[in-house]
């Protein structure tokens, strides 16, 4: 189980260093066809790889560098949810710090987001 949980707590340094490409597609073949994405700083739910997609374009284009401020990991079957605090960091210098959960599902293959929540503090 505890591998398992380094593996889950792990995607997130893959999911960042595909933030760090630049490349909203490469952030977006990381969730699942049908995930949904309730963003940071967009009121728009996304649905699927494209609109999830285009939150990137807005959001990569700040150069966002992501840090795990705390992590809690719990494991269902093929399900694993990653849930806490993280704070990111942005080209010009400011920060936010936000509530994240990531869902994943093991599709026999690899682990991938199926829903990804992450809201601004509210200080």
């Amino acid at each position: 189980m505890d591998n398992i949980k380094n593996q889950i707590t792990s995607l997130f340094n893959t999911w960042n260093d595909a933030l760090a490409t630049g490349e909203p597609s490469q952030v977006a073949a990381l969730y699942e066809k049908d995930a949904i994405l309730l963003p940071t700083i967009s009121n728009q739910v996304r649905h699927n790889h494209s609109e999830i997609e285009d939150y990137f374009v807005n959001f990569l284009s700040k150069g966002p560098q992501g840090k795990i401020d705390e992590s809690n990991v719990r494991i269902f079957d093929q399900l694993a949810i990653n849930s806490g605090i993280y704070t990111f960091t942005f080209n010009d210098g400011a920060t936010v710090q936000a509530r994240y959960t990531f869902v994943y599902r093991w599709n026999g293959d690899q682990w991938l987001i199926t829903e990804h929540h992450s809201s601004q503090m509210p200080e």
